[in-house]
Protein backbone atom coordinates (compact mmCIF):
# COMPACT_ATOMS: atom_id res chain seq x y z
CA UNK A 1 0.00 0.00 0.00
CA UNK A 2 0.99 3.98 -0.29
CA UNK A 3 1.82 4.87 2.82
CA UNK A 4 2.52 8.48 1.93
CA UNK A 5 -1.21 8.78 -0.29
CA UNK A 6 -3.53 7.18 2.55
CA UNK A 7 -1.51 8.96 5.15
CA UNK A 8 -1.93 12.55 3.13
CA UNK A 9 -5.34 11.94 3.23
CA UNK A 10 -5.71 11.29 6.74
CA UNK A 11 -4.02 14.84 6.85
CA UNK A 12 -5.93 16.42 5.00
CA UNK A 13 -8.76 15.82 7.13
CA UNK A 14 -7.71 17.48 9.79
CA UNK A 15 -6.63 20.75 7.76
CA UNK A 16 -10.59 20.57 6.98
CA UNK A 17 -11.65 19.94 10.17
CA UNK A 18 -9.69 22.56 11.68
CA UNK A 19 -11.08 25.28 9.05
CA UNK A 20 -14.47 24.18 9.84
CA UNK A 21 -14.03 24.79 13.65
CA UNK A 22 -12.39 28.23 13.51
CA UNK A 23 -15.32 29.39 10.79
CA UNK A 24 -17.85 28.13 13.10
CA UNK A 25 -17.03 31.33 15.36
CA UNK A 26 -18.68 33.06 12.22
CA UNK A 27 -17.85 37.35 14.41
CA UNK A 28 -19.61 35.86 17.35
CA UNK A 29 -18.02 37.23 21.03
CA UNK A 30 -17.18 34.42 22.91
CA UNK A 31 -17.18 35.75 26.32
CA UNK A 32 -20.16 35.05 27.49
CA UNK A 33 -19.96 31.35 28.92
CA UNK A 34 -23.64 30.99 27.78
CA UNK A 35 -21.85 31.77 24.19
CA UNK A 36 -18.89 29.83 24.25
CA UNK A 37 -20.77 27.07 25.86
CA UNK A 38 -24.18 26.05 24.28
CA UNK A 39 -23.89 28.20 21.08
CA UNK A 40 -26.47 30.70 22.60
CA UNK A 41 -28.78 27.98 22.44
CA UNK A 42 -29.08 28.24 18.91
CA UNK A 43 -28.63 24.97 16.59
CA UNK A 44 -30.32 23.96 13.62
CA UNK A 45 -31.96 20.11 13.92
CA UNK A 46 -29.71 18.86 10.91
CA UNK A 47 -26.44 19.97 13.02
CA UNK A 48 -28.14 18.81 16.07
CA UNK A 49 -28.53 15.30 14.51
CA UNK A 50 -24.87 14.97 14.07
CA UNK A 51 -24.11 17.01 16.70
CA UNK A 52 -25.47 14.14 19.08
CA UNK A 53 -24.99 11.44 16.45
CA UNK A 54 -21.46 11.95 15.91
CA UNK A 55 -20.37 12.42 19.45
CA UNK A 56 -22.14 9.49 20.73
CA UNK A 57 -20.65 7.01 18.29
CA UNK A 58 -16.93 8.00 18.92
CA UNK A 59 -13.73 5.76 18.05
CA UNK A 60 -15.82 2.83 19.51
CA UNK A 61 -17.06 2.83 15.71
CA UNK A 62 -13.73 1.69 13.83
CA UNK A 63 -11.81 0.72 16.27
CA UNK A 64 -13.91 -0.70 19.69
CA UNK A 65 -16.62 -2.17 17.66
CA UNK A 66 -14.39 -3.89 14.97
CA UNK A 67 -12.29 -5.36 18.18
CA UNK A 68 -15.62 -6.55 20.26
CA UNK A 69 -16.26 -8.24 17.34
CA UNK A 70 -13.14 -9.63 16.72
CA UNK A 71 -12.65 -10.90 20.26
CA UNK A 72 -16.13 -11.66 21.41
CA UNK A 73 -18.48 -11.57 18.76
CA UNK A 74 -22.15 -10.39 19.06
CA UNK A 75 -21.83 -9.11 22.35
CA UNK A 76 -20.86 -5.78 20.45
CA UNK A 77 -24.33 -5.11 20.08
CA UNK A 78 -24.98 -3.62 23.27
CA UNK A 79 -24.62 -0.50 22.02
CA UNK A 80 -27.42 -1.56 19.88
CA UNK A 81 -29.40 -1.03 23.00
CA UNK A 82 -27.44 1.62 24.40
CA UNK A 83 -27.82 3.95 21.54
CA UNK A 84 -31.69 3.48 20.61
CA UNK A 85 -32.10 4.28 24.93
CA UNK A 86 -30.02 7.24 24.42
CA UNK A 87 -32.04 8.76 21.64
CA UNK A 88 -35.40 7.69 23.30
CA UNK A 89 -34.37 9.72 26.56
CA UNK A 90 -33.01 12.58 24.61
CA UNK A 91 -36.47 12.54 23.44
CA UNK A 92 -38.01 12.79 26.22
CA UNK A 93 -35.59 14.64 28.79
CA UNK A 94 -33.77 16.55 26.63
CA UNK A 95 -36.89 19.64 25.80
CA UNK A 96 -37.70 19.16 29.83
CA UNK A 97 -33.54 20.30 29.97
CA UNK A 98 -33.74 22.89 27.37
CA UNK A 99 -36.53 24.56 29.09
CA UNK A 100 -34.85 24.46 32.53
CA UNK A 101 -31.76 25.55 30.90
CA UNK A 102 -33.64 28.28 29.39
CA UNK A 103 -35.93 29.97 31.89
CA UNK A 104 -33.24 29.79 34.63
CA UNK A 105 -30.18 30.14 32.68
CA UNK A 106 -28.46 26.52 33.23
CA UNK A 107 -25.40 25.92 31.15
CA UNK A 108 -24.14 22.63 32.34
CA UNK A 109 -25.68 19.35 34.14
CA UNK A 110 -24.06 20.46 37.58
CA UNK A 111 -26.03 23.71 37.36
CA UNK A 112 -29.40 22.19 37.19
CA UNK A 113 -28.51 20.24 39.75
CA UNK A 114 -27.45 23.15 41.81
CA UNK A 115 -30.37 24.78 41.26
CA UNK A 116 -32.60 21.96 42.03
CA UNK A 117 -31.39 20.99 45.49
CA UNK A 118 -29.68 24.89 45.96
CA UNK A 119 -26.18 23.67 46.78
CA UNK A 120 -23.45 24.97 45.34
CA UNK A 121 -21.37 22.28 47.08
CA UNK A 122 -23.67 19.36 45.88
CA UNK A 123 -23.33 20.97 42.13
CA UNK A 124 -19.03 20.84 42.54
CA UNK A 125 -19.40 17.56 43.70
CA UNK A 126 -21.64 16.26 40.21
CA UNK A 127 -19.03 18.34 38.65
CA UNK A 128 -15.98 16.53 39.87
CA UNK A 129 -17.93 12.44 39.83
CA UNK A 130 -19.19 13.25 36.26
CA UNK A 131 -15.72 14.60 35.22
CA UNK A 132 -14.42 11.22 35.92
CA UNK A 133 -16.28 9.27 33.35
CA UNK A 134 -16.21 12.69 30.77
CA UNK A 135 -12.74 12.61 30.78
CA UNK A 136 -11.80 8.95 30.68
CA UNK A 137 -14.46 9.12 27.70
CA UNK A 138 -11.73 11.89 25.67
CA UNK A 139 -8.81 10.02 26.75
CA UNK A 140 -9.94 6.56 24.66
CA UNK A 141 -10.73 8.69 21.89
CA UNK A 142 -7.38 10.55 21.81
CA UNK A 143 -5.39 7.20 22.24
CA UNK A 144 -7.42 6.12 19.18
CA UNK A 145 -6.95 9.25 17.08
CA UNK A 146 -3.25 8.93 17.92
CA UNK A 147 -3.07 5.52 16.87
CA UNK A 148 -4.50 6.37 13.42
CA UNK A 149 -1.65 8.58 12.89
CA UNK A 150 0.62 6.51 14.20
CA UNK A 151 -0.47 3.36 11.64
CA UNK A 152 -1.03 5.41 8.82
CA UNK A 153 2.29 7.03 8.58
CA UNK A 154 3.72 3.58 8.96
CA UNK A 155 5.27 4.45 12.38
CA UNK A 156 6.44 7.67 11.77
CA UNK A 157 4.50 9.64 13.91
CA UNK A 158 4.80 7.92 17.07
CA UNK A 159 1.68 7.98 19.96
CA UNK A 160 3.09 11.45 21.43
CA UNK A 161 2.98 13.43 18.68
CA UNK A 162 -0.36 12.54 17.08
CA UNK A 163 -2.09 13.11 20.78
CA UNK A 164 0.10 16.21 20.64
CA UNK A 165 -1.48 17.12 17.18
CA UNK A 166 -4.82 16.21 17.71
CA UNK A 167 -5.16 17.95 20.94
CA UNK A 168 -3.40 21.16 19.34
CA UNK A 169 -5.85 21.43 16.69
CA UNK A 170 -8.77 21.15 18.82
CA UNK A 171 -7.52 23.31 21.23
CA UNK A 172 -7.05 25.98 18.39
CA UNK A 173 -10.82 25.75 17.42
CA UNK A 174 -12.30 25.04 20.91
CA UNK A 175 -10.56 28.45 22.16
CA UNK A 176 -11.65 30.39 19.36
CA UNK A 177 -15.57 29.42 18.82
CA UNK A 178 -16.65 26.58 21.52
CA UNK A 179 -19.38 24.74 21.12
CA UNK A 180 -20.29 26.24 17.72
CA UNK A 181 -17.00 24.80 16.70
CA UNK A 182 -18.09 21.05 18.11
CA UNK A 183 -21.49 21.70 16.70
CA UNK A 184 -19.70 21.93 12.58
CA UNK A 185 -17.02 20.17 12.90
CA UNK A 186 -19.31 17.20 14.32
CA UNK A 187 -21.91 18.18 11.24
CA UNK A 188 -18.75 17.17 8.75
CA UNK A 189 -17.76 14.49 10.89
CA UNK A 190 -20.93 12.45 11.56
CA UNK A 191 -21.74 12.90 7.64
CA UNK A 192 -18.44 11.62 7.14
CA UNK A 193 -18.15 8.75 8.67
CA UNK A 194 -21.45 7.15 7.98
CA UNK A 195 -20.25 7.73 4.07
CA UNK A 196 -16.68 5.61 4.91
CA UNK A 197 -18.23 3.31 7.41
CA UNK A 198 -20.06 1.58 5.03
CA UNK A 199 -17.63 1.81 1.47
CA UNK A 200 -15.34 0.10 4.14
CA UNK A 201 -17.63 -2.31 5.11
CA UNK A 202 -19.39 -3.01 2.16
CA UNK A 203 -16.02 -3.26 -0.10
CA UNK A 204 -14.22 -6.04 2.78
CA UNK A 205 -17.41 -7.86 2.16
CA UNK A 206 -17.26 -8.16 -1.26
CA UNK A 207 -13.44 -8.50 -0.87
CA UNK A 208 -14.42 -11.64 1.82
CA UNK A 209 -16.97 -13.13 -0.13
CA UNK A 210 -17.58 -11.74 -3.83
CA UNK A 211 -20.99 -10.53 -2.22
CA UNK A 212 -21.95 -7.15 -2.08
CA UNK A 213 -24.24 -7.56 1.43
CA UNK A 214 -23.22 -9.16 4.66
CA UNK A 215 -25.31 -12.53 4.84
CA UNK A 216 -22.41 -14.35 3.91
CA UNK A 217 -20.45 -13.10 5.99
CA UNK A 218 -23.07 -14.37 9.02
CA UNK A 219 -23.59 -17.50 7.41
CA UNK A 220 -19.74 -18.48 7.54
CA UNK A 221 -19.64 -17.42 11.12
CA UNK A 222 -22.48 -19.87 11.75
CA UNK A 223 -20.91 -22.59 9.93
CA UNK A 224 -17.66 -22.32 11.16
CA UNK A 225 -17.22 -20.10 14.14
CA UNK A 226 -21.17 -20.12 16.02
CA UNK A 227 -19.89 -19.50 19.56
CA UNK A 228 -19.15 -15.97 17.98
CA UNK A 229 -22.81 -15.47 17.48
CA UNK A 230 -24.09 -16.62 21.07
CA UNK A 231 -23.91 -14.63 24.48
CA UNK A 232 -21.78 -13.50 26.37
CA UNK A 233 -19.19 -13.82 23.87
CA UNK A 234 -16.88 -16.33 22.05
CA UNK A 235 -13.03 -15.41 24.17
CA UNK A 236 -15.06 -16.40 27.88
CA UNK A 237 -13.17 -13.26 29.05
CA UNK A 238 -16.85 -11.73 29.95
CA UNK A 239 -19.42 -13.25 32.10
CA UNK A 240 -23.20 -12.99 31.12
CA UNK A 241 -24.31 -10.50 34.53
CA UNK A 242 -20.74 -8.37 33.20
CA UNK A 243 -22.30 -7.63 30.10
CA UNK A 244 -25.84 -7.00 31.27
CA UNK A 245 -24.65 -5.10 33.96
CA UNK A 246 -22.38 -2.86 31.81
CA UNK A 247 -25.20 -2.19 29.68
CA UNK A 248 -27.42 -1.57 33.34
CA UNK A 249 -24.70 1.10 33.87
CA UNK A 250 -24.28 2.71 30.71
CA UNK A 251 -28.16 3.40 30.14
CA UNK A 252 -28.16 5.86 33.42
CA UNK A 253 -25.15 7.82 32.95
CA UNK A 254 -26.39 10.99 31.39
CA UNK A 255 -22.98 12.56 30.36
CA UNK A 256 -22.60 16.41 30.76
CA UNK A 257 -21.99 17.28 27.31
CA UNK A 258 -25.07 15.47 26.23
CA UNK A 259 -26.84 17.82 28.10
CA UNK A 260 -25.20 20.47 26.98
CA UNK A 261 -25.94 19.33 23.10
CA UNK A 262 -29.50 19.12 24.43
CA UNK A 263 -29.43 23.20 25.47
CA UNK A 264 -27.69 24.14 22.20
CA UNK A 265 -30.58 23.61 20.30
CA UNK A 266 -32.88 26.11 18.67
CA UNK A 267 -36.13 25.21 20.39
CA UNK A 268 -37.30 21.97 22.11
CA UNK A 269 -39.25 21.44 18.99
CA UNK A 270 -36.07 21.45 16.64
CA UNK A 271 -34.22 19.34 20.24
CA UNK A 272 -37.62 16.66 19.70
CA UNK A 273 -37.52 16.24 15.87
CA UNK A 274 -33.79 15.64 15.99
CA UNK A 275 -33.71 12.57 18.42
CA UNK A 276 -36.96 11.57 16.59
CA UNK A 277 -34.75 10.67 13.70
CA UNK A 278 -31.11 9.96 15.95
CA UNK A 279 -31.33 6.18 15.63
CA UNK A 280 -30.97 6.36 11.56
CA UNK A 281 -27.77 7.59 12.41
CA UNK A 282 -26.67 4.57 14.59
CA UNK A 283 -26.59 1.95 11.19
CA UNK A 284 -23.18 3.44 11.09
CA UNK A 285 -22.12 0.99 13.34
CA UNK A 286 -23.15 -2.12 11.32
CA UNK A 287 -20.30 -2.32 8.38
CA UNK A 288 -17.94 -1.70 11.17
CA UNK A 289 -18.77 -4.83 13.09
CA UNK A 290 -19.09 -6.60 10.17
CA UNK A 291 -15.58 -6.02 9.21
CA UNK A 292 -14.57 -7.32 12.16
CA UNK A 293 -16.12 -10.15 11.81
CA UNK A 294 -14.20 -10.84 8.71
CA UNK A 295 -11.20 -10.54 10.36
CA UNK A 296 -11.94 -13.76 12.66
CA UNK A 297 -10.80 -15.58 9.29
CA UNK A 298 -9.02 -12.76 7.40
CA UNK A 299 -6.64 -11.58 10.46
CA UNK A 300 -6.77 -14.83 12.94
CA UNK A 301 -3.27 -14.33 14.91
CA UNK A 302 -3.81 -10.45 15.54
CA UNK A 303 -2.77 -9.52 18.51
CA UNK A 304 -5.03 -6.37 19.44
CA UNK A 305 -8.53 -6.51 18.61
CA UNK A 306 -8.90 -3.14 18.28
CA UNK A 307 -6.64 -2.69 15.43
CA UNK A 308 -8.00 -5.56 13.31
CA UNK A 309 -9.77 -2.86 10.70
CA UNK A 310 -6.75 -0.85 10.44
CA UNK A 311 -4.64 -3.77 9.78
CA UNK A 312 -6.65 -5.15 7.11
CA UNK A 313 -6.99 -1.63 5.69
CA UNK A 314 -3.21 -1.40 5.16
CA UNK A 315 -2.96 -5.17 4.33
CA UNK A 316 -5.32 -4.73 1.69
CA UNK A 317 -6.95 -1.96 0.51
CA UNK A 318 -5.95 0.69 -1.69
CA UNK A 319 -4.03 3.61 -0.32
CA UNK A 320 -7.48 5.85 -1.19
CA UNK A 321 -9.87 3.39 0.73
CA UNK A 322 -7.31 3.15 3.91
CA UNK A 323 -6.87 7.23 4.22
CA UNK A 324 -10.34 7.82 4.01
CA UNK A 325 -10.69 4.72 6.80
CA UNK A 326 -7.78 7.07 8.67
CA UNK A 327 -9.57 9.98 8.15
CA UNK A 328 -12.60 8.55 9.37
CA UNK A 329 -11.53 7.50 12.31
CA UNK A 330 -10.20 10.86 12.98
CA UNK A 331 -13.35 12.19 12.64
CA UNK A 332 -14.92 9.69 15.52
CA UNK A 333 -12.65 10.28 17.58
CA UNK A 334 -12.15 13.90 17.50
CA UNK A 335 -16.06 14.33 17.62
CA UNK A 336 -16.25 12.56 20.60
CA UNK A 337 -13.27 13.64 22.57
CA UNK A 338 -14.10 17.47 21.69
CA UNK A 339 -17.15 18.01 23.65
CA UNK A 340 -16.21 16.07 26.50
CA UNK A 341 -12.70 18.31 26.92
CA UNK A 342 -15.00 21.16 26.33
CA UNK A 343 -17.91 20.16 29.15
CA UNK A 344 -15.23 19.17 31.51
CA UNK A 345 -13.86 22.63 31.41
CA UNK A 346 -16.72 24.71 31.38
CA UNK A 347 -18.17 22.81 34.00
CA UNK A 348 -14.86 22.78 35.99
CA UNK A 349 -15.09 26.39 35.88
CA UNK A 350 -18.98 27.53 36.12
CA UNK A 351 -19.80 24.59 39.00
CA UNK A 352 -16.58 24.28 41.30
CA UNK A 353 -14.28 27.09 40.73
CA UNK A 354 -17.06 30.18 40.57
CA UNK A 355 -19.09 29.27 43.30
CA UNK A 356 -15.19 28.49 45.41
CA UNK A 357 -13.92 32.06 44.21
CA UNK A 358 -16.48 34.18 43.83
CA UNK A 359 -15.85 34.74 40.23
CA UNK A 360 -17.88 37.05 37.78
CA UNK A 361 -19.85 35.48 34.55
CA UNK A 362 -16.86 37.05 32.94
CA UNK A 363 -13.91 36.11 34.68
CA UNK A 364 -15.82 32.15 34.61
CA UNK A 365 -15.91 32.56 31.11
CA UNK A 366 -12.22 33.43 30.32
CA UNK A 367 -11.34 30.74 33.26
CA UNK A 368 -13.48 27.87 30.93
CA UNK A 369 -10.90 28.59 28.42
CA UNK A 370 -7.93 28.66 30.15
CA UNK A 371 -8.98 25.24 32.04
CA UNK A 372 -9.50 23.47 28.47
CA UNK A 373 -5.97 24.03 27.35
CA UNK A 374 -4.91 22.55 31.50
CA UNK A 375 -7.22 19.75 31.03
CA UNK A 376 -5.62 18.72 27.38
CA UNK A 377 -1.78 19.53 28.55
CA UNK A 378 -1.73 18.16 31.64
CA UNK A 379 -4.00 15.22 31.75
CA UNK A 380 -5.62 14.02 28.65
CA UNK A 381 -2.28 14.32 26.55
CA UNK A 382 -0.10 12.44 29.69
CA UNK A 383 -2.73 10.04 30.36
CA UNK A 384 -3.19 9.12 26.36
CA UNK A 385 0.25 8.81 25.59
CA UNK A 386 1.12 5.90 28.91
CA UNK A 387 -2.07 4.47 28.65
CA UNK A 388 -3.64 2.55 25.76
CA UNK A 389 -5.79 -0.09 27.34
CA UNK A 390 -8.94 -1.60 25.93
CA UNK A 391 -10.53 1.16 24.50
CA UNK A 392 -14.21 -0.39 25.15
CA UNK A 393 -12.67 -1.04 28.94
CA UNK A 394 -11.50 2.50 29.43
CA UNK A 395 -15.33 3.58 28.83
CA UNK A 396 -16.85 0.74 31.05
CA UNK A 397 -14.62 2.26 33.86
CA UNK A 398 -15.90 5.89 33.31
CA UNK A 399 -19.49 5.00 33.10
CA UNK A 400 -19.27 3.37 35.83
CA UNK A 401 -18.64 6.13 38.19
CA UNK A 402 -20.60 8.89 36.53
CA UNK A 403 -23.68 6.62 36.58
CA UNK A 404 -23.40 7.08 40.50
CA UNK A 405 -24.84 10.75 39.93
CA UNK A 406 -28.39 9.29 38.85
CA UNK A 407 -29.91 10.08 42.20
CA UNK A 408 -29.96 13.75 41.44
CA UNK A 409 -31.48 13.28 38.12
CA UNK A 410 -34.06 10.77 40.12
CA UNK A 411 -34.85 14.08 42.17
CA UNK A 412 -34.92 16.48 39.19
CA UNK A 413 -37.13 14.87 36.91
CA UNK A 414 -39.63 12.07 38.87
CA UNK A 415 -39.04 12.82 42.79
CA UNK A 416 -39.83 16.09 44.41
CA UNK A 417 -39.05 14.99 47.95
CA UNK A 418 -35.34 14.14 47.01
CA UNK A 419 -33.18 16.05 49.40
CA UNK A 420 -29.74 17.44 48.75
CA UNK A 421 -28.97 15.20 51.78
CA UNK A 422 -30.10 12.13 50.59
CA UNK A 423 -28.86 13.04 47.02
CA UNK A 424 -24.94 13.68 48.74
CA UNK A 425 -25.38 10.27 50.46
CA UNK A 426 -26.48 8.46 47.90
CA UNK A 427 -23.19 9.64 45.10
CA UNK A 428 -20.55 9.48 47.90
CA UNK A 429 -21.12 5.89 48.94
CA UNK A 430 -21.89 4.85 45.18
CA UNK A 431 -18.58 6.75 44.55
CA UNK A 432 -16.53 4.86 46.92
CA UNK A 433 -17.96 1.57 46.13
CA UNK A 434 -17.46 1.49 42.20
CA UNK A 435 -13.97 2.50 43.49
CA UNK A 436 -13.52 -0.33 45.89
CA UNK A 437 -14.80 -2.63 42.60
CA UNK A 438 -12.22 -0.90 40.18
CA UNK A 439 -9.39 -1.26 41.73
CA UNK A 440 -9.32 -3.70 44.86
CA UNK A 441 -12.14 -6.00 44.14
CA UNK A 442 -12.49 -5.84 40.40
CA UNK A 443 -16.04 -6.03 39.21
CA UNK A 444 -17.11 -8.61 42.06
CA UNK A 445 -19.09 -11.73 41.22
CA UNK A 446 -18.42 -10.88 37.33
CA UNK A 447 -20.64 -7.50 38.00
CA UNK A 448 -19.79 -4.20 36.92
CA UNK A 449 -18.42 -2.43 39.86
CA UNK A 450 -20.53 0.59 38.88
CA UNK A 451 -23.71 -1.58 39.77
CA UNK A 452 -22.79 -2.48 42.43
CA UNK A 453 -22.39 1.42 43.65
CA UNK A 454 -25.94 1.93 42.18
CA UNK A 455 -27.17 -1.24 44.55
CA UNK A 456 -26.37 0.99 47.82
CA UNK A 457 -26.37 4.66 46.26
CA UNK A 458 -30.25 4.60 45.17
CA UNK A 459 -31.25 2.94 48.47
CA UNK A 460 -29.34 5.34 50.79
CA UNK A 461 -30.44 8.07 48.48
CA UNK A 462 -34.12 7.02 49.16
CA UNK A 463 -33.54 6.50 53.07
CA UNK A 464 -31.69 9.23 53.65
CA UNK A 465 -33.86 11.97 51.59
CA UNK A 466 -37.21 10.88 53.41
CA UNK A 467 -35.53 11.36 56.95
CA UNK A 468 -34.07 15.00 55.99
CA UNK A 469 -35.57 18.12 55.15
CA UNK A 470 -36.33 18.79 51.23
CA UNK A 471 -35.27 21.90 49.80
CA UNK A 472 -38.52 24.97 49.48
CA UNK A 473 -41.46 23.72 47.83
CA UNK A 474 -41.15 26.45 45.76
CA UNK A 475 -37.91 25.64 43.93
CA UNK A 476 -39.35 22.38 43.44
CA UNK A 477 -42.51 23.26 41.86
CA UNK A 478 -40.80 25.86 39.56
CA UNK A 479 -39.03 22.77 38.43
CA UNK A 480 -41.58 20.50 37.99
CA UNK A 481 -44.08 23.38 36.31
CA UNK A 482 -41.88 23.80 33.49
CA UNK A 483 -41.26 19.91 32.79
CA UNK A 484 -45.00 19.33 32.76
CA UNK A 485 -45.47 21.89 30.13
CA UNK A 486 -42.73 19.93 27.97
Amino acid sequence: MNVPVALSITLTYLLVALCIGVRARGGRSMARLEEWGVAGRSMNGVVLYLLIGAGSISAYTFMGAPGWAYSKGVPVFYVVIYLSYLAMVAWYFGPKVWALGERFGHVTQADAIRDRYQSPKLGALAALVMSIGTLAYAVLQTIGAAYILDVMSGGAIPRWAGVSVVLGIMAIYLWLSGQRAIGMTNAFQGALMLVIAWLIGLWATHQASGDWWFGAVFDRLADQRPGFLTLPGADGSMSFAFWTTSILVSMVSFMPPVWMQWMSARSPTTLRRSATWLPTYYVVILPMVVVGFIGIFALPQLERADTVALTMAMQSMPAALAGLLGAGTLAAAMSSSEPFIHATAVTWARDVLRPALGLSEAATARLARWLLLAIMALIVAPLAITSPGNLVMILLIGLGFAAQVLPAFIGMFLWPRATPAGVTAGILAGFAVTLLGTLVWRNPLGVHAGFWGLLLNLPLFVVVSLSTRPVAREVTERFFAIMARH
